[in-house]
Formats: structure tokens, C-alpha cells, sequence
């Protein structure tokens, strides 16, 4: 079974629940919705108790978790909210939507008030897949809701934003997200502290994170690599990000643990307060650091960082990519 959250346990997005509850207790529910945020922000679980909600027996703006509607959807049986799967990991095709939704959305509910569809990653949507859908937001039966779940909501064609309400997902503040991985987590303040640093606003990236079981050997290789860079070859550097990389996070993570160290060295160059590092129990290395460099040069490093992360998810070279930023953490 999945722990499904009522919308007063989710951290953050108070927003956006307010609009889905008011939705539901003035019987004013959009046929169609765009939750957009990038990937860990939270889509899923608003979508899902949102889904949950609108079927819950009690017909309130919190599901109740105990109907036979809440435990079918938190067991993901409920005949009437129905994911939207994929076999090509990079396309959601035409004939998956005319199967799955199209030709299924004229059989009234099963069970339930509404009909609920529900597409993750519906920026793979190809521009055929997106104008069948379209067909059938434009003329939706009364008890039909769609709900499109993406990390960029500019993939859709202008007629679809047109016609969905569009929710943005914010970052959630970073005392949120602190509070959350201590006490959901029960994981230690120093650690609580990198994860939230990590995450950047993202709960789903510091839950990853706290939730890594070889957490503090990820901790412990990258640091091992900051603190001894500017004595290694490239040839070492790279090998050690590659060691680094074959851990379960993805290496995009790596570069932003990375990143918190280089933010270390500029705030302890320009303030030498250590209470405000991520890396306290580093300070040494990290005023070694911010003494050998200059501003320019870590706001240099910080910028190649950005750009390697660009490129990566252009799909360039890894090799080329890390050989780049490495070269410009050596000069700074």
C-alpha cells in the first residue's frame, strides 16, 4: 500500500490546496489541469490527493483515508483514477492516449463521481498524442478530469494551456523541508541541514537525498574530492566524479553538492562566519579555499557548475562535460 497524505500533511504549496479545496466545496472542478514544477516538487502527491478527494464518500475537500474509495486509491485499484502508462520511455504516443483515455472516457464511472485520468511526464506528450487529447478536452464528458503532470508545461501546444488550468509549483521554504526530514525522517540536524541545502526548495530531492542509504559515504567522497582538487591531475579528478557518479544519485546531484561547497566558500570569504556553513565541520578547507580565490574566480566555478548541468541535460558528452568544468575549477 502506498501512504497516501491528506492535503494537511503535505509541506508547502498552500496555494495551490486552497484552490483544490475550493474547487471542490464550490462544486467548480476544471475538466482539465496542468501541475507543473520540476521533478521531486510534488506533483504526484497533490494530484493524487486531489484524485482521492474527489472520490472520497464523505464528498469533503480532505479525503477521509478510510472509505472504500480512499483505500482502493491509496492501494492503486480505484476503477475510476486511471494512469496513464507508457512503453517508450521518451514518448507518450497518440495511440496511447486513443486507447487508454480517448476510447475509454465515454464509459461512465465505475463507482465514483468523477472519472479521473492522470498523465506523469506529460511533457513526453508528442504533438499528435497532444492534439488527440485535445479532441477530448475541448468536448469532455460531465465527470471527466484530467489531470497533466510536468516538469515543463511549455512542451504543450498553446490550445492545450488554453483550455486547462494551469498550476505552477513553487519551492517549498527551506524550514519546511528541515522540519520534515527531522521529524518524518528522524534524520540528524547536520544532515537535515545539507539535505535542505541540496534540495534548493525541492522536497522530493532532500527526502532522495536523507533517504540514501550510503548518504554519508556520498558526503564523504565528494568532500574528499573538494578538499583535495587543486592537488589532483584531471586524469584523478575525473576518475574519482566517476566513482562518485556510480552511487544511486544522479550525477546532476553530485553538482549540486558540489555547488553548496563552492556557496561555503564564497559566504565564508565574504562574511568568515562559520555558523552559516553547510560544511561547518570542513571550515579549515574551506577558508584554505576562499583565502586561494578570488570572488570572480568561485563565482566562475559556481557558473561552470550551472553550465555543466545545462549541458548534461542536453545530452552532451560526459567526458567533455566534466573535463570542462574541472579545468575551470583548476583555474579558479
Amino acid at each position: 500500500m502506498i501512504n497516501m497524505p491528506q492535503f494537511k500533511d503535505i509541506r508547502g504549496h498552500q496555494q495551490i490546496i486552497r484552490h483544490l479545496q475550493n474547487a471542490i466545496n464550490l462544486n467548480k472542478v476544471s475538466h482539465a489541469y496542468i501541475f507543473n514544477g520540476e521533478e521531486g516538487s510534488g506533483k504526484n502527491i497533490l494530484a493524487s490527493t486531489f484524485a482521492m478527494a474527489l472520490q472520497c464518500d464523505r464528498k469533503e475537500a480532505e479525503p477521509c483515508l478510510e472509505c472504500r474509495s480512499c483505500r482502493q486509491a491509496e492501494n492503486r485499484n480505484q476503477p475510476d483514477i486511471i494512469r496513464i502508462t507508457h512503453e517508450k520511455p521518451n514518448s507518450i504516443g497518440v495511440e496511447d492516449i486513443r486507447v487508454q483515455l480517448n476510447a475509454d472516457i465515454m464509459i461512465k464511472p465505475y463507482s465514483s463521481p468523477y472519472k479521473i485520468y492522470i498523465i506523469d511526464e506529460a511533457e513526453k506528450l508528442t504533438v499528435q498524442a497532444q492534439n488527440a487529447l485535445l479532441k477530448t478536452i475541448e468536448e469532455p464528458p460531465a465527470y471527466a478530469v484530467i489531470m497533466l503532470l510536468t516538469t515543463n508545461a511549455d512542451e504543450f501546444l498553446p490550445t492545450i494551456l488554453s483550455r486547462c488550468v494551469s498550476l505552477n509549483l513553487k519551492t517549498v521554504e527551506d524550514a519546511d523541508i528541515k522540519k520534515y526530514l527531522m521529524e518524518e525522517l528522524q534524520i540528524p540536524d547536520y544532515q537535515a541541514d545539507l539535505c535542505t541545502a541540496f534540495a534548493q526548495g525541492n522536497m522530493g530531492k532532500a527526502i532522495k537525498l536523507a533517504s540514501a542509504e550510503n548518504f554519508n559515504q556520498i558526503k564523504d567522497e565528494t568532500v574528499q574530492l573538494l578538499k583535495y582538487i587543486n592537488e589532483m591531475e584531471i586524469s584523478e579528478i575525473v576518475e574519482a566524479i566517476k566513482k562518485i557518479s556510480t552511487h544511486k544519485l544522479d550525477v546532476q546531484d553530485y553538482f549540486d553538492l558540489i555547488m553548496i561547497w563552492y556557496r561555503d566558500v564564497l559566504l565564508f570569504k565574504a562574511t568568515s562566519d562559520v555558523d552559516s556553513l553547510i560544511f561547518k565541520d570542513e571550515v579549515r578547507y574551506i577558508q584554505k579555499q576562499a583565502n586561494r580565490s578570488s570572488y570572480e574566480g568561485i563565482e566562475a566555478i559556481i557558473n561552470a557548475l550551472e553550465n555543466a548541468k545545462a549541458r548534461l541535460n542536453a545530452n552532451v558528452n560526459f567526458d567533455l562535460v566534466m573535463e570542462l568544468l574541472l579545468l575551470t575549477i583548476k583555474e579558479n
